[in-house]
């Protein structure tokens, strides 16, 4: 098995929200990128959600979510994995969210990009962040079948959080 190491994390400290992959998959860690790889939905998802054109360039994508106040990382700062399916993840360990949640104070949603992801945080971080809400999405990733469609409109609630003042307001 390949040793993968996980991003640092695309934040500012104003961020209200924070997205959480599982692990970068192959495309995205050749790359240097989260979600490169050209069938993830997740930049279309974030350029659709705020009705922008998509941009090309990873600085650019990475702006959007800055301007948005969103903040995104993977749960695992380090694992064991062939091939880029989470089903293959293997000693993972998490990524210091106690750290994150203290320098961007604000976040008030932690959303989570699958399955994965929302299982892999909740056996490895305990409750780190258990005063934030946490919801889980569907899967961006082009191995997770649901129509680009229906993973859209699920994931319109994380314009709503990042437009929220609070996890109340």
């Amino acid at each position: 098995m390949a040793e993968c190491r996980s991003f640092p994390p695309v934040y500012a400290p104003d961020a209200r929200v924070l997205i959480l992959g599982s692990m970068p998959g192959e495309a995205s860690l050749k790359a240097g990128q989260y979600y490169a790889h050209a069938r993830n939905a997740f930049w279309p998802i974030m350029f659709s959600l705020w009705e922008e054109p998509p941009a090309a360039q990873y600085d650019q994508k990475t702006a959007l979510l800055l301007r948005r106040r969103i903040a995104l990382w993977d749960v695992a700062s380090v694992c064991e994995r062939e091939g880029s399916l989470d089903s293959a993840i293997r000693g993972a360990a998490a990524n210091d969210f106690a750290w994150l949640f203290a320098v961007c104070s604000g976040i008030h949603t932690v959303f989570f990009n699958g399955q994965t992801a929302f299982s892999m945080y909740h056996r490895l971080c305990g409750s780190v962040g258990a005063d934030k809400r946490r919801v889980r999405l569907p899967s961006t990733s082009p191995a997770y079948t649901l129509p680009f469609a229906r993973k859209l409109e699920a994931w319109r609630a994380v314009r709503l959080a990042a437009e929220r003042g609070s996890a109340e307001g």
